[in-house]
């Protein structure tokens, strides 16, 4: 109910675990199931106050610009049907004035004339004309042909950023205030002309009328409730922070940081070049391996700040197995599709995929264990040769158990050599 939602929090996270188990994986896909603006950010290249490095205080800037594109795309694809009406209509003006009278298109606007059914001798044959054209423009006979348009701010693809109100906040485009409230960044800029093929100005108009048809104050109010309310930031390498307290100076990149965070990551207003941004609501979500260090380190108030704590474990052979052949974008999918490209069918049995399960996890046991990212440097090395001969090769490719061992058997023995290239 309203009169208490304002004092309930979200339960921020802290999530522990050695690099590779899906710590950022699992921010970043839940995320994507609510649908909410998400950035990451690496604790490591904030420091104190912005000395020599960033200021904490600009993710919460960069969340409200993520948000903002979110909002922008969606609103763009509202309104994408009557913009393309538009710019249609904008393209067939150009082309009935600048059409060059050559035999070919004379001749196909007159079988279009043809088809047409009779009308009224009142019409002008101007009218009958332009709808020839339009015929021939739906079907994209002249997507080819080259038109000279007028191309405002509004059509060269950085219209959204020129657009965007900037409310007596911070003005990323300069070193000081933005303007006053409420006042747009040229919103009134120049046009100039500029010769296009017909298929691009399609794009370039349609881009164009869409942004004429967005409320752009309305669309940041929208972004700004949307990043305050439902907003995720992920903070990974957090326990590069947690390290030894300095006696003597200034701790520019440890536990002054985290002091810096703590009262965003608490619930604060920060000042952005859409005006003030709200941390209160905002889910914050930190990770880190935590070897050298432990969660405890870091210091209690911020520690009091991630209630709830998620130890990740080491995949296993079973767990590598699955992330390569579950997920819908799996590494083998992946390999698949790229091969398909050059007419090759790839195919790997489940005795080739328990094998380089296997190698990968004996790769993470004898050198550093970078968890399921070892299974990159293993499927590039076993695919390596079909990657280079492809485009000869005809048929299909099975990857199975012997296949996997002759292309990286004596490198995985060679504990020397499997150390740099594996």
């Amino acid at each position: 109910p309203p009169e208490v939602r304002q004092e309930i929090t979200p339960k921020n996270i802290l999530m522990i675990g050695p690099t590779g188990v899906g710590k950022t994986e699992i921010a970043r896909r839940m995320a994507s199931i609510i649908d909410a603006p998400y950035i990451k950010v690496e604790a490591t290249k904030f420091t104190e106050v912005g000395y020599v490095g960033r200021d904490v205080e600009s993710m919460v800037s960069d969340l409200v610009e993520t948000a903002v594109m979110k909002v922008y795309d969606h609103k763009v694809r509202e309104v994408e049907a009557q913009a393309e009406g538009l710019a249609t209509e904008k393209i067939l003006d150009y082309l009935c004035k600048q059409l060059p009278p050559t035999r070919a298109l004379r001749t196909a606007v007159r079988e279009q004339e043809a088809l047409t059914p009779p009308r009224a001798k009142v019409q002008k044959r101007a009218g009958r004309s332009r709808k020839s054209v339009a015929r021939l423009l739906q079907s994209h006979e002249l997507d080819e042909q080259v038109i000279e348009i007028d191309v405002g701010s509004e059509a060269e693809g950085l219209t959204m950023a020129a657009e965007l109100p900037i409310r007596g906040g911070i003005d990323d485009s300069g070193d000081g205030l933005g303007d006053y409230p409420d006042q747009p960044r040229g919103r009134a800029g120049h046009h100039h002309s500029r010769k296009v093929r017909v298929r691009e100005a399609q794009k370039i108009l349609t881009r164009e009328e869409a942004n004429k048809l967005i409320d752009f104050d309305q669309m940041v109010d929208e972004s700004v409730e949307r990043a305050e309310e439902n907003g995720v930031v992920f903070i990974d390498e957090m326990d590069k922070l947690a390290g030894p307290r300095v006696e003597v100076g200034r701790d520019v990149s440890g536990e002054g940081v985290q002091r810096d965070l703590l009262p965003i990551v608490e619930g604060t207003a920060v000042m952005t070049r859409f005006g003030p941004v709200k941390t209160d609501h905002m889910l914050f979500m930190a990770a880190g391996a935590f070897y050298q260090s432990k969660p405890s380190d870091l210091i209690p108030e911020l520690q009091g700040r991630f209630p709830l704590r998620v130890e990740m474990e080491p995949l296993t052979q079973a767990d590598m197995e699955k992330i390569l052949v579950d997920p819908k974008s799996s590494l083998t999918k992946q390999y698949q599709e790229l091969l398909r490209t050059e007419g090759l069918e790839l195919s790997f049995t489940p005795d080739g995929v328990e094998e380089l399960a296997r190698l990968a996890c004996l790769m993470n046991e004898r050198s550093e264990n970078i968890g399921a990212r070892r299974l990159h440097t293993i499927m590039e090395k076993v695919l390596e040769e079909i990657n280079f001969t492809a485009p000869e090769k005809e048929g299909d490719v099975v990857i199975d158990t012997e296949y996997v061992t002759q292309q990286i058997g004596n490198l995985v023995s060679d504990e020397d050599l499997s150390r740099y290239i594996l």
